[in-house]
């Protein structure tokens, strides 16, 4: 009898724990009620830990707290191969084991990549006892197009290894789309559609984030019921992990979306038409004043929680990047979605994103602000942003977005990060609770996710350097001399882009739809370099020299990939300019050495890329037709994957909405076998019209983009080749960098920058050298002068003798293109006139004269 009472106790406990932390979801922004939280099971983040390190599992003791009013905390201590972890939720524990793994054991768990085959076989002891407390208690991840960018038809493993990242770095809030789709379709047979009509509506998987976010329907559809109820139990699947870390899914709210002819169906359910969307047809919008409004919206939320559960957060933005309110009231219409979600969900948060001008005053008036809760995505992006002035004091998350379609591009606005949030946080009535990561695309910039998600557990203004050192000394397993050395170079470059215009670094021109005036790829990155293009090389440079046995890691690995890869990546920033001054001079027999380089880059570029299954185009069309059963099926979501990072929708959509290559991406196989082929189309029909003294022939781009779309073509799923062996290539084929230095001109002084400032507009000026920063200058080679990461300008592009030259955004317009002559005179090539020091010190531009006034001295 006793052990069977023993094993009744043992159930009941953990029947006990199990429910408190189904019970424990975290609260809603606003809420300050102190809550003691009871014991929680530690079975999932056991679990968690399991997969992350199975070799030294054992070796720690995962100990749960209850959670005090001042919020979550863990600490760590222990003794050699025994390392105990107390913690306020799985989620927590896992952040202090993370905790314990980067400034104990000196390893890293990136997003991705990691060196945990660095680990001794028995732990070190950490020194005394550690404690840290989330200075927020919102800490917020994924954008609303996470699910197109980052993969759409990912499996169960993949979700379940984001899920133990996110966990293990301290995020406890995660939106989750992945099966709304089949909410839509329970909801919509209510009211009056066929399942072939809702089949038809709902898009693609890799195309859905726009239709929940009220852009588009349809395309890439239509869709299966199979389909559908796969996508569903897969959300679910996610939904549930995350609750039993102690984590809270964010579900879509319902705001209003109606499928065609909603009113013909339900004449109490006027609708407001959206009109378009970078070339696609919006679908309308119901009047959330309507008698039908909140039927729909019960309906929505009560098939969501028979799939999902519930949750306490729901996101949802009104009217997103151009929706028409047509007669509705914007206040209005914001009490009644509010009505329609406390109704079903009493108590609940009410989330949306911080874009553009989202969201309205109109809807912030409106409701209770304490049901509200706004990730900002531009935070790190804009200057002189006041939060609780233009948001009226609702609580909001300090965030970043900091890729855009899924680029490859390495870089962030990573300062900008160390000071902003810490002033926010700590200002008179700060308004700031919590932090938002939300890169469109993620799976790339690990050292970005992990600076990022840190500052939640910090108090104080963050060393910006001396957290990158310490980042290189743990994220190949050991301190390294050339790692250290290559994390500074690549800490001043990409990662200090200074905020003001973008929060993302410049794509790749070889990714770009061939032209010869090419700045950028997709429509809405930046048209030149942020940081100057040395740095990265120089990090190559670093990083072939670290020492053969921090080599093997699987960080090491992936780092040297993608530094080399955008190493080259910015070669083609230089080299185009180089293509198009051949060919407009018809020089046959250089234009045809710099076409030639261009190819060979490109076919490095793929082969270096193949070296890595996370640079690699297969894997991710593999993915796609794992969903289908039948060929149709398998066809159909392999388009919906290629166009995504194509042609992004059809002819009006990728054309005159811009919205091809907005998911460029450099992956072996998309280069070779889609960035290449054009390239090479293109650069062959302008050496045949060299030769022919005929203009090139036209290329529709789009169908020829489109044609790829539609290809059935295998592409290898495992990598080949030496990533060390190419990586060095790599550097071998790169030119010498431009290295940063001084402008001199007459009486050896220097062209600096007026008052050390890196603002707009700022006046540049001769003045003594005194080798700051406002005076090192770097000339990359594409005809750009930089200083700050901004480009040497003649003022509102004049071509007017006497304009003033100034610092300003590089923007690839021909007021920001010099170039050296032989007489050394710098001539801007939009004016023809040349940059002129007035006796005063003044730089303008004047009539070329070649006087000592006008003669530079470059860098490099």
């Amino acid at each position: 009898m006793r052990s069977l009472r023993s094993w009744a106790a043992a159930c009941t406990a953990t029947a006990l724990a199990v429910l408190a932390t189904a019970l424990s979801t975290p609260s809603a922004p606003a809420a300050a009620t102190p809550m003691d939280r009871p014991a929680f099971a530690v079975g999932p983040a056991e679990a968690a830990l399991g997969r992350l390190l199975p070799r030294h599992v054992s070796q720690f003791d995962l100990v749960p707290v209850s959670r005090p009013e001042a919020g979550d905390y863990f600490t760590v201590s222990g003794t050699a191969g025994h390392v105990r972890i107390r913690g306020t939720s799985p989620a927590v524990l896992l952040s202090g084991v993370n905790w314990y793994l980067k400034y104990t054991a000196k390893v890293d768990i990136g997003w991705p990549g990691d060196s945990t085959s660095k680990l001794p076989s028995r732990l070190p002891a950490p020194a005394g006892t550690i404690r840290k407390d989330a200075s927020v208690p919102h800490r917020f991840a994924l954008n609303d197009t996470d699910d197109g960018y980052s993969g759409a038809y990912r499996n169960w493993a993949s979700f379940e290894k984001q899920i133990d990242l996110l966990a293990l770095h301290g995020v406890n809030e995660v939106f989750v789309q992945m099966g709304a789709d089949a909410v839509y379709y329970d909801t919509f047979k209510e009211f009056g559609y066929a399942p072939s009509e809702l089949r038809s509506w709902i898009p693609g998987p890799a195309h859905q984030p726009w239709w929940l976010m009220q852009n588009m329907s349809g395309f890439g559809g239509p869709v299966t019921e199979r389909l559908l109820e796969q996508r569903a139990a897969l959300g679910s699947k996610i939904a549930d992990r995350l609750r039993q870390l102690g984590m809270t899914p964010v579900l879509p709210g319902y705001y209003g979306t109606v499928p065609p002819g909603f009113t013909d169906r339900n004449p109490t359910g006027p609708v407001v038409p959206q009109g378009g969307w970078v070339g696609f047809e919006r679908p309308d919008w119901l009047d959330p004043r309507s008698a039908m409004y909140p039927k729909v919206a019960a309906a929505f939320y009560r098939h969501q929680a028979e799939r999902f559960g519930n949750s306490s957060m729901y996101k949802m933005d009104l009217l997103h990047e151009g929706g028409r309110p047509g007669d509705v009231p914007i206040g209005d219409a914001a009490k009644a979605v509010m009505n329609a979600l406390q109704a079903a969900h009493p108590g609940a948060t009410w989330v949306l994103l911080g874009w553009q001008n989202n969201p309205s005053t109109q809807i912030i008036d409106a409701v209770d602000k304490s049901r509200l809760f706004i990730v900002d995505g531009l935070a790190d992006r804009y200057n002189g942003l006041d939060r609780e002035t233009a948001w009226h004091g609702t609580p909001y998350a300090f965030g970043t977005i900091p890729n855009f379609g899924g680029h490859t591009t390495m870089g962030a606005n990573t300062a900008a990060w160390t000071t902003r949030f810490e002033e926010w946080r700590t200002k008179p009535d700060s308004a700031l609770r919590g932090i938002a990561y939300l890169p469109e695309g993620t799976g790339g910039n690990p050292v970005a996710y992990e600076l990022f998600t840190e500052l939640a557990w910090r108090t104080g203004t963050l060393d910006h350097q001396a957290w990158f050192a310490d980042y290189a000394g743990r994220r190949y397993g050991g301190a390294d001399p050339h790692a250290a050395k290559a994390w500074e170079l690549l800490r001043t470059g990409p990662y200090s882009t200074r905020s003001g215009s973008w929060s993302e670094s410049q794509d790749s021109l070889f990714t770009a739809r061939p032209g010869l005036t090419a700045t950028t790829a997709a429509s809405w990155s930046p048209a030149s370099m942020r940081y100057d293009a040395w740095t990265v090389q120089k990090a190559l440079d670093e990083l072939l020299q670290v020492a053969p046995a921090l080599r093997t890691s699987d960080a090491y690995r992936f780092d040297l990939v993608d530094v080399a890869r955008q190493a080259l990546a910015n070669r083609s920033r230089t080299l185009l300019p180089q293509i198009k001054a051949a060919y407009e001079a018809k020089d046959l027999t250089l234009y045809r050495q710099r076409a030639a380089e261009w190819k060979q880059d490109l076919a490095l570029l793929d082969g270096l890329l193949a070296t890595d299954s996370r640079f690699m185009l297969g894997p991710w069309l593999a993915d796609a037709r794992s969903w289908g059963s039948t060929e149709a099926e398998r066809a159909a979501a392999e388009f919906d994957a290629r166009s995504i990072l194509t042609t992004w929708g059809h002819r009006s959509g990728s054309e005159s909405g811009g919205l091809r290559d907005y998911a460029n991406r450099e992956w072996s196989g998309l280069v070779s076998g889609f960035y290449a082929e054009r390239w090479t189309a293109y650069l062959d029909s302008l050496d045949t019209a060299l030769v022919t003294g005929r203009a090139p022939a036209t290329i529709d781009w789009f169908a020829r983009d489109n044609a790829w779309n539609l290809e059935r073509t295998d592409y290898p799923v495992k990598p080949t080749g030496d990533p060390f062996a190419l990586a060095g290539t790599v550097r071998a084929s790169l030119p010498a960098p431009a290295l940063p230095g001084p402008v001199t001109g007459v009486d050896g002084r220097c062209v600096g920058v007026s008052g050390g400032s890196s603002a707009d507009g700022t006046a540049l000026e001769l003045a003594p050298c005194d080798g700051t920063p406002a005076q090192t200058w770097t000339v990359p080679g594409d005809g750009t002068v930089t200083a700050y990461g901004k480009c040497m300008d003649v003022r509102n592009g004049s071509t007017a003798e006497g304009t003033v030259v100034q610092l300003y955004q590089c923007n690839g317009t021909p007021a920001q293109s010099w170039t050296h002559r032989s007489d050394r005179t710098l001539q801007n090539v939009k004016s023809g006139l040349c940059l002129h020091a007035e006796s005063g010190g003044e730089l303008l531009i004047r009539a070329c004269a070649a006087g000592d006034d006008q003669r530079w001295d470059l860098p490099g």
